[in-house]
């Protein structure tokens, strides 16, 4: 990170740091579980995380409206192929970024206080986004 990134770069870039080490935790566990989209490289071969592998994590932030949380970033968690997922597993998928996001946050954020929840059919970041002092 430089100096000459504003507050929400240097936010959003520890973020990303966070969903950068779930996707790699994730295929190194499951990544040979199934074939991943043909149009996407083999994980690890590009510099962004979300372009490779079976796995593309992240986060979009959305202001909220209409959201019982108001503003925050929707997760977004999918499974790079063409082969059929079951619901079972798309669900046990979710809830593992999930859980490993409520576990990192912490670390990431230290003296912010972030949460993780179920906000309609989505799951959202959300709290303290003020910034802090990064």
């Amino acid at each position: 990170m430089t100096t000459n990134q504003s507050r929400l770069e240097r936010w959003e870039a520890r973020l990303k740091k966070v969903f950068d080490e779930i996707d790699v935790e994730l295929e190194d566990l499951y990544g040979h579980r199934a074939r991943r989209h043909p149009n996407r490289p083999a994980h690890g071969h590009t510099s962004n995380r979300e372009d490779d592998g079976l796995f593309d994590i992240g986060a979009a932030f959305t202001v909220g409206i209409g959201s019982q949380y108001g503003p925050g970033y929707v997760v977004q968690a999918r499974i790079a192929t063409l082969d059929p997922v079951p619901p079972n597993i798309r669900e046990k998928f979710e809830a593992e970024v999930i859980r490993r996001l409520r576990e990192k946050l912490p670390a990431a954020f230290p003296d912010t206080i972030l949460h993780v929840d179920r906000d309609g059919p989505v799951y959202k970041i959300h709290g303290d986004l003020s910034l802090g002092q990064l």
